[in-house]
């Protein structure tokens, strides 16, 4: 049971992204619109071939509920199927799977998957002290009654970084760390990003030395093996096989995918070291029937180094525990013998908050398209992309492959 490969993606379109200082400030209702229609234009459809859409609604400025129904509203569309996402920054992923399962399942044609990301502009007189809150506390929640208010928060887990210093410090009990290793990864990224116009560190060279002398923000995690959070947002359009032959784009089919959560807080988890894209890869190879090897490029996110060498290694790229040794044996670049985060990844490209996962999933598309200019990589029909959300606490796997 599963996908057949009978959507794939065919159009998407992105901010470039910018500083929040910077970026200009839009509802989000007008960033979907705006996204919507640029996607639109890259497959070459219109907006009536839209019958289908899956939008991340928490922290949707203008409504926090019935947000599918207000954005079909402000773009004039009919939908068969209509689905919000809360994953976090495996929303992107899991949107994909949703959207190709929609359309397998006949419930719709094409479906609008979209994630505005830029800030809205605030109110007169709005009180933005939740701003601060929000920037502080990351995803955690602070309300009554909440587990991590009560037994995570008082003592120091703080928004990403702690958690993610945290299994950091747990792989290197048991298995040993290499920083040189670990700062190769955002390096190898770096000269990605280095061949992407679009990328936020684009024209600025990295070097391992760069990396291990930046501030230690969680130890062992230094700033530049951490995202830079900014503004963007992004889109992709999913279409049945019947839509994607009047595209003009070569369609990233989706032929497998798997999902998997069971904890919020690593706190909780059973093994934090043992991350959940490992039953969710699982499930993408077998449902794709293909093997590790098959894979000709990888669009891993990558919120922090420490979430790439989990996901090499739980995904089955690597064995456990030497994924370090594995890192420091492979070229990592467009031009390497594992192609992985060919733009840059969003530690160079940019995080641009739940958006940031779509970077991947387009990349992965642009490949496949044979439109990533100068970092196209010769051979691209197969791609594996993962999604992370929380703290390593819900992951998601696509398989994408050439129309």
């Amino acid at each position: 049971m599963g996908l057949k490969g009978n959507a794939a993606i065919v159009g998407a379109a992105q901010y470039k992204p910018e500083k929040y200082s910077t970026a200009p400030q839009m509802f989000h209702l007008e960033q979907v619109a705006d996204l919507a229609g640029r996607a639109l234009a890259d497959a070459g459809l219109k907006a009536s071939d839209i019958d289908g859409m899956v939008i991340h609604g928490p922290q949707f400025h203008e409504a926090q509920v019935f947000v599918p129904a207000m954005a079909a509203e402000y773009l004039g569309l009919s939908l068969n199927f209509a689905e919000v996402v809360d994953l976090g920054g495996c929303s992107s992923v899991a949107m994909v799977w949703r959207a190709a399962a929609a359309i397998e399942l006949g419930l719709c044609q094409a479906v609008l998957c979209v994630i505005p990301s830029r800030m809205a502009p605030f109110a007169p007189n709005e009180d933005t002290s939740w701003m601060a809150r929000a920037m502080r506390f990351g995803g955690h929640s602070t309300a009554f009654g909440a587990p991590e208010a009560e037994f995570d928060l008082p003592y120091g887990h703080l928004g990403q970084n702690t958690g993610y210093a945290m299994i950091a410090q747990r792989y290197a009990a048991q298995y040993g760390y290499d920083p040189v290793a670990m700062a190769k990864i955002a390096v190898d990224q770096r000269t990605n990003a280095l061949a992407n116009p679009e990328a936020s560190f684009f024209g600025k060279p990295l070097t391992i030395e760069d990396v291990l002398n930046s501030k230690m923000v969680a130890d062992p995690l230094h700033v530049l093996e951490i995202v830079m959070p900014v503004a963007g947002g992004a889109a992709v359009i999913v279409a049945s096989k019947e839509v994607a032959a009047r595209a003009r784009n070569r369609g990233a089919c989706v032929t497998g995918f798997g999902e998997h959560l069971s904890f919020k807080s690593p706190t909780y988890a059973e093994d934090m070291v043992h991350t959940p894209i490992g039953p969710a890869a699982d499930r993408a190879f077998a449902m794709a029937g293909i093997k590790r090897s098959d894979v000709q490029a990888a669009q891993i996110y990558d919120c922090y180094t420490i979430t790439v060498l989990l996901t090499l290694e739980d995904a089955g790229f690597v064995p456990k525990g030497e994924g370090m040794r594995w890192v420091r044996e492979h070229d990592l670049t467009w031009r390497g013998d594992f192609p992985m985060n060919t733009h840059g990844g969003q530690l160079s490209f940019g995080q641009s908050g739940t958006s940031g996962g779509m970077s991947q999933v387009i990349e992965a598309f642009h490949q496949i398209a044979g439109r990533a200019g100068e970092r196209q990589l010769k051979d691209c029909d197969t791609v594996f992309v993962s999604g992370t959300g929380g703290v390593m606490s819900e992951q998601g796997a696509l398989i994408l492959q050439g129309a």
